[in-house]
């Protein structure tokens, strides 16, 4: 048996072969775009139908447009935000939602290359291609989350892959758009 020392040398080199395979890998595949939000919303169940479209509005009024008005319109008071930048309850998200980017017109579909609409229960995903950047510079594509728990009528919870940053504090998502 190897001693502790040896062992644990053994892991962190595993660990960083691990590390140099996850680089972004040149002629990265783009994923597929949706063209047709609406039929994305429907479904067979009506309470899976109607919990996607509560999502996909808010996420169209509030996020999109930036309409902070609304925010009552689709979230419980007792919203839960396990995004780290951003604190819970329905005010402070009305209050981030302000303070992160300018009101817009509402437009008729989310603008963000959504890649899927997924939902079962009280529970509805969105999927999106992220464009981002590298330490060079140079433009990849990750894909993003938003997770939301809906419980009478409204939105009462919500979970992505956010990082704590003063960045996200910022970010308006509709930066995030791809070229077209």
């Amino acid at each position: 048996m190897a001693a502790p020392l040896e062992r644990g040398a053994a892991i962190l080199s595993g660990r960083t072969e691990l590390i140099a395979a996850a680089e972004p890998v040149a002629g990265q595949t783009t994923p597929v775009i949706a063209a047709d939000h609406e039929a994305m919303l429907r479904s067979t169940d009506p309470d899976i139908e109607r919990n996607k479209r509560l999502c996909y509005d808010m996420y169209r009024i509030v996020l999109q447009a930036g309409r902070a008005d609304r925010v009552s319109d689709f979230i419980g008071p007792d919203y839960i935000q396990h995004n780290p930048n951003v604190v819970s309850g329905r005010d402070a998200l009305a209050a981030f939602i302000r303070s992160s980017r300018p009101e817009r017109e509402i437009e008729p579909a989310i603008r963000l290359p959504l890649i899927a609409i997924v939902a079962e229960r009280d529970m509805v995903q969105f999927t999106f291609v992220r464009p981002e950047r590298d330490a060079d510079d140079a433009p990849y594509h990750t894909s993003w989350f938003d997770l939301f728990r809906i419980e009478d009528g409204k939105i009462v919870e919500h979970w992505d892959p956010a990082l704590k940053s003063a960045e996200m504090l910022k970010l308006d998502p509709n930066q995030r758009r791809l070229a077209t």
